[in-house]
């Protein structure tokens, strides 16, 4: 029993440190221009959305899971998409982009719970991190692809109406 504790509390404090800390890194991170971009883009294997939609299914499943601002009462509720602006959407997918990244984080430490825990405990520790997080992984891909679309529909529009913007 005491094992359990030890666990849920150091997994807790990884959750609520890693999740809580990455709130106070700045958008310029999450900008396009920014080297840690390159863990967001978009990879051939998503085919544009379709890999989340047809083979995942994540329209039928992603809102019945928690989103972590609403949770700790703090950060970007991304439940909702805001109006359609740009400006919006892009913090909206800049947003996607630190949750992506605090669940791809928090896959990090999971290995460490080999040290104090029997080898059959360590790989259920690995299994709980990426049951966990990937879902909410894929969640953040997903939205975010569509979101560049409708920026990109927007910017699209707003050019076409003034050609020198």
């Amino acid at each position: 029993m005491g094992l359990i504790l030890i666990n849920i509390v150091v997994w807790l404090f990884f959750h609520l440190t890693i999740s809580l800390g990455l709130l106070k890194i700045p958008y310029t991170w999450f900008s396009y221009e920014h080297k840690l971009n390159v863990l967001f883009k978009k990879r051939a294997f998503e085919q544009e959305g379709k890999l989340w939609r047809n083979v995942f299914k994540v329209q039928k499943w992603k809102d019945s899971l928690p989103d972590g601002a609403s949770l700790f009462k703090a950060g970007y509720k991304k439940k909702k998409l805001p109006e359609a602006q740009i400006e919006s959407l892009e913090v909206f997918i800049k947003e996607t982009k630190r949750a992506e990244l605090t669940h791809i984080l928090l896959l990090v430490p999971a290995p460490l719970f080999y040290l104090w825990n029997p080898i059959w405990a360590g790989h259920i520790m690995i299994l709980y991190a990426v049951i966990i997080n990937i879902p909410f992984i894929i969640i953040q891909r997903y939205n975010r692809i569509r979101l560049e679309k409708i920026v990109n529909v927007l910017r699209k529009k707003l050019t076409d109406k003034n050609p020198n913007l």
